[in-house]
């Protein structure tokens, strides 16, 4: 039922991509948010159509969004979506061709991600997953399954943040003898595990709960897991949908 529900969202989480894309090529204005963030005419617009969309389909479900600041005081409800319309601000501004930046709907319930969507509009790249349906990456018009890489201890690859990355980060990749590292901006970096490119994703600067909750939903869909730096299961309706630090896995039981 919920890859249904994010099959039928894809025409317009495109439209919103979309919107994106055609203020992407134009001259792009900020403003920064009280946390210090920007935030462009193309957060909005996404945003807007974002909202209507999940209105219109589950009226009965709160949505915790982005630049929706009044929905950040509600207490989470058993069922959730979290809404990033643009996630990777810094990447959209810089207009540097590498396109990492997503649109993201994430679903929980009882803490959990169960369903996600990610469009990175610049990339053409989709991807959905469900909890027991599996996850996707849309291509040519089909949905072809995403595998997660098995650990192998001659080559561990990780990803780590482009705008983001920390000492600490550095030092849990040294010490987990990661021999590759890819830098990747967003949301998009829990897809590339899920599909296969990698095998951890260690984040231990902040991010809100609609920051992951799509990917994590797509790569828990795809075989995968996030826990949280004690080792426990990643969980979301934190305090103010704050993230506290996660590891993202190809495989749960890998080192």
């Amino acid at each position: 039922m919920l890859l249904e529900l994010a099959k039928s969202l894809i025409p317009d989480v495109q439209l919103a991509g979309d919107a994106i894309m055609k203020i992407y090529h134009q001259q792009k204005e900020f403003q920064i948010k009280q946390d210090g963030s920007p935030v462009t005419e193309a957060d909005l617009a996404a945003e807007k159509i974002l909202l209507a969309a999940l209105k219109k389909a589950k009226n009965d479900v709160p949505i915790i969004s982005e630049e929706n600041s009044q929905s950040h005081s509600l207490a989470p409800a058993e069922a959730f979506f979290l809404v990033d319309p643009l996630d990777g601000t810094k990447e959209f501004l810089k207009a540097d061709g590498s396109g990492s930046f997503t649109v993201n709907i994430g679903f929980i319930r009882n803490g959990c991600p169960e369903m996600g969507i990610i469009l990175a509009p610049a990339l053409n790249r989709l991807f959905i997953g469900a909890r027991e349906e599996g996850a996707f990456e849309l291509i040519n018009g089909c949905f072809e399954p995403l595998t997660p890489r098995t650990l192998l201890e001659s080559e561990r690859i990780a990803i780590a943040s482009t705008s983001h990355r920390d000492n600490q980060t550095d030092n849990w990749l040294s010490a987990h003898n990661v021999t590759h590292t890819i830098r990747a901006g967003s949301s998009v970096k829990f897809c590339l595990i899920a599909s296969g490119q990698a095998d951890f994703y260690p984040r231990f600067g902040p991010t809100m709960e609609w920051d992951t909750a799509a990917g994590d939903a797509i790569l828990r869909a795809a075989g995968g897991m996030t826990y949280s730096s004690d080792g426990l299961i990643y969980k979301y309706g934190k305090a103010a949908y704050k993230n506290t630090p996660f590891i993202a896995k190809a495989q749960p039981s890998s080192g």
